[in-house]
């Protein structure tokens, strides 16, 4: 039996740091000019940046990767949002046993910036880190609405946004695996296992993918091998990038 260390959780989040990357949430040091909330990214209510955060993440995304159609963009920014969603929340139920409630009404999101600067817990309340709670707090009330958004404002198959979901999802839990084994915490590394396993079997994330051990083999492409220099991922359903359509493969 693996015996399972806790720490308080912390204002600060401050067990997250030594994990780094997308992991890391900040609680503190907001910068002063008005961020939105992702609440009101998904939303998209309005034109202006500070209103439509999403589009504007989607256009430095394409600039950047030089994407040939919003939709790829679209993909690459989604998962990376999913990726720090996932992080923060694993590495919490991980470390601390509890995870803070990421309602999105207290998520402040920079779409200029980039992980781990660009996302703002104003308030941290924790809750039960079992795989019910981190359902709710991340797939319920994240990846549920940017799907939707995703879906309608730039024709992205659902199916290929859940798989990108669950290759985030397996990837977090694969970095903090290792993180755990050496740094002397197979009891972090365990809790992370059982969690993923559990989420993985959730209705919205189930087929989309195989885990074996701590690798995950999706179902479907997240497109970013049709960038210019691009390639398969690591977890692709591809052994090859195909010359045809990858709508069959995106879900």
């Amino acid at each position: 039996m693996v015996l399972l260390l806790f720490v308080e959780i912390d204002p600060d989040l401050a067990a997250l740091r030594p994990l780094g990357g997308f992991f890391v949430l900040r609680t503190t040091g907001v910068p002063h000019r008005p961020l939105p909330t992702l609440a009101e990214a998904y939303a998209g209510t309005a034109s202006d940046v500070c209103r439509n955060p999403l589009t504007f993440r989607i256009r430095k995304v394409a600039d950047a990767l030089h994407a040939p159609e919003p939709r790829i963009a679209a993909s690459v920014a989604q998962q990376g949002l999913a990726a720090q969603l996932w992080s923060a929340a694993l590495g919490c139920a991980a470390l601390y046993g509890r995870v803070p409630d990421l309602d999105p009404r207290l998520l402040r999101w920079d779409p200029d910036g980039s992980a781990p600067d660009d996302l703002w817990l104003t308030e941290v309340r924790p809750l039960p880190a079992d795989a019910a709670t981190l359902a709710e707090t991340v797939l319920h009330a994240h990846l549920e609405p940017l799907t939707a958004a995703l879906h309608t404002r730039h024709r992205v198959a659902p199916g290929l946004l859940w798989g990108n979901a669950a290759s985030a999802l397996a990837g977090a839990a694969r970095q903090l695996d290792l993180w755990a084994r050496s740094n002397g915490r197979p009891e972090a590394a365990a809790r992370a296992r059982t969690l993923t396993t559990a989420l993985l079997g959730h209705p919205r994330l189930a087929g989309t993918g195989t885990l074996t051990g701590t690798a995950f083999r999706r179902r479907s492409c997240c497109l970013y091998y049709r960038v210019p220099g691009g390639g398969l991922c690591g977890d692709c359903c591809f052994t090859r990038p195909p010359r045809s359509s990858p709508d069959a493969a995106s879900g």
